[in-house]
């Protein structure tokens, strides 16, 4: 049950808020089907020139770390074969994708890619029914309420903005995501407490993964693991260990403040 003095609700999104049919059946295929004519239509953009210059460093720092895959060595100074970079972006991201790396550059160029796709009506983002009539409660309550993806804060609130259930961004006191820290390190979860002004006691976080849900406990954060259709099934242990809900409604709250 979660502590009398927790006041700051802190979210997750795949699996969590959002389905992760949608993620991976919805947002992840359109990245793949279509970066290589995203680039070709934007490659001169000051835009898309930052995110190709971001997923070069990363690539650079890919190299030193002996990490196996396509390495992007674009110079960004000269375009001699405009086809041939754009094709080895092309092959970075896929592979990126391909080992489900979270990285800032990666998540960066998607969030770009989603937002053309929003704004043409070609996504729409999806959350589970039992998520906004919560919050709405939470907040009556005097709860503040962050979300924490690994997604980009733009793609975050991207997807809470063009939402099968309208705008939704009102719900929500901020966004943090990867340049905050990975969610798996707890050192994040304190920088997030930092960020917000409250202890990491203050703080209680929902997630379906239960190594994040580790790492917040570790940082003195309270956790929920959230139970949701096609969610990766729970050890014995982890059910044992973590409080879990099916739906937001299940959450024991705390006193108002």
């Amino acid at each position: 049950m979660a502590k009398p003095d927790v006041n700051v609700f802190l979210l997750d999104i795949e699996g969590t808020t959002t389905p992760i049919s949608f993620v991976k059946d919805i947002l992840f295929p359109y990245v793949k089907d279509n970066v290589q004519d995203y680039l070709i239509a934007h490659w001169e953009e000051d835009e898309c020139k930052q995110d190709v210059y971001l997923l070069k460093k990363q690539a650079e720092e890919d190299s030193r770390q002996h990490r196996a895959g396509p390495v992007h060595c674009l110079d960004e100074s000269v375009h001699t074969d405009e086809e041939k970079a754009i094709q080895e972006v092309v092959d970075n991201v896929l592979w990126q994708m391909a080992e489900d790396r979270k990285t800032t550059a990666l998540k960066q160029l998607q969030g770009h890619m989603w937002r053309a796709a929003y704004a043409a009506g070609k996504i729409k983002g999806e959350v589970y029914e039992d998520v906004a009539p919560a919050i709405q409660t939470w907040r009556q309550l005097g709860m503040k309420v962050y979300i924490y993806s690994s997604g980009s804060v733009e793609a975050q609130k991207l997807l809470f903005a063009n939402s099968t259930e309208g705008n939704l961004l009102d719900l929500f006191d901020g966004y943090f995501d990867t340049n905050i820290g990975a969610k798996v390190e707890s050192k994040s979860y304190k920088r997030i407490a930092e960020s917000i002004g409250c202890l990491p006691s203050n703080i209680l976080f929902l997630t379906d993964l239960t190594r994040e849900a580790r790492a917040a406990e570790e940082a003195g954060v309270n956790v929920t693991v959230v139970v949701r259709p096609g969610n990766s099934e729970l050890t014995e242990e982890e059910k044992s260990h973590f409080q879990l809900i099916t739906s937001f409604n299940d959450l024991p709250l705390p006193n108002s403040a």
